[in-house]
Formats: C-alpha cells, structure tokens, sequence
C-alpha cells in the first residue's frame, strides 16, 4: 500500500515512516504543501495521512485543492487541532477519517487495515476493479483510462445489472451531448469488451451476461 504521508515535525515523520515501513507499507514523505503537490503531481497513492498546521497551505487547503483536481484518494488527518469545528472542517474538506495526536502509531495502522485495505474488487469478465483505489485490471495487467472514462467505467460496473440515467454519465462530459456520450461508450466497449445497453430514452446499463 502507497501512503503519502504530510507531517512537517521530522522527529514523528521519522518515527511514523518508520513504524509503517515495518508494516509493509511504502511511505512517500512530504514536510509541506509543495511537496505533496509535486509528490502528487506525478504519483499516485493509495491514502494520504495529513497534518494539519504545515507550512504553505494547510492540510486542510491542500486537500481541498486535491479533491477540485478529481483526486478521489482517501485522506486520514493526524492533527493537535482537537475543537469540533476543526474536525468538521477537516471532514468537509474530503477527510475520511482524523485522528488527534499524541496517538499510538498502531492504532493508526490498524485503522489502515481495517478501513483501506479490505478486499472490495469488483470482477467483470477478466476485469478487476478496485472502486476505492480505481485500479483496473485486465487479464492482471494495469489499464490505464482517461478521467471521462475512468469516471463512465466507474458509475456503470457500481451501478452493473441496473439502468444508469443519461443524465447521470452526461456529468462526466466537458461538452454532454448524445453524440459525445456514444463515442465515450464506444471507446470503452471497445478497450475493455463491455457488454453495454442503450435502454432508449432512458439511459445505459453494463450487463453481465
């Protein structure tokens, strides 16, 4: 498991990193909010563990700003910030869980486990999907989909069996029209062998035949 970890006190950095490090994880480290932008810039994580009070833009802001560029990774806040506004503020900015120091570091990591590293593949013919990571497989080997496909895949295999609305997948689109959609869904039946529907009038449905 990938973890982007943001704390700029670099004795607990180095403690946590290291405590995680013997868990298995691979820990990537930024002190402050430039680093996660250009960590994040050309990574991907699995989870990100955020401090709070960082210099540059709070953990706060940074994520916010995460979440407007379409990162959908799940954040954990470690933080002294303990009011109840801070806590709210740090749900509201896209936070999935927030832990308030001093902590155990194993109380952290069995959080982890419990919460991020469940088995919540999804199968479709010889398609793996993990919707919390969005990690696609097919036949075991990674495929890669630009973020209007990414985002079409995503809504129709949760939704699989069941009719998704036009209007639901034209959301997705910078320019929604029926005619951007079809080649959107072309292009996706024709990389991944989708078995999709047009329910006319209605909207689409993935169907596992």
């Amino acid at each position: 498991m990938k973890i982007l970890l943001l704390e700029d006190d670099k004795n607990l950095h180095a403690s946590l990193k290291a405590f995680f490090e013997l868990e298995g994880f691979d820990i990537a480290s930024a002190y402050d909010s430039d680093d996660v932008y250009d960590l994040t810039y050309e990574n991907s994580y699995d989870l990100y563990i955020f401090d709070v009070n960082v210099p540059g833009d709070n953990g706060f802001e940074v994520l916010k700003s995460l979440k407007a560029s379409s990162d959908t990774t799940p954040t954990i806040y470690i933080t002294a910030l303990t009011d109840i506004s801070s806590v709210g503020e740090g749900f509201a900015a896209g936070g999935d869980d927030y832990i308030k120091k001093p902590f155990d570091p194993e109380e952290l990591v069995i959080r982890i486990k419990s919460r991020y590293m469940r088995d919540d593949t999804i199968h479709y013919k010889d398609l793996s999907y993990n919707p919390l990571t969005r990690e696609l497989l097919k036949s075991g080997k990674t495929v890669g989909l630009a973020d209007v496909l990414a985002n079409i895949f995503h809504e129709l295999l949760m939704q699989k069996n069941k009719i998704v609305p036009t209007s639901n997948l034209y959301d997705f689109l910078q320019h929604p029209n029926p005619n951007a959609l079809r080649v959107n869904l072309s292009k996706l039946k024709s990389k991944l062998d989708l078995d999709i529907k047009n329910i006319r009038g209605v909207g689409y449905m993935l169907e596992e035949l």
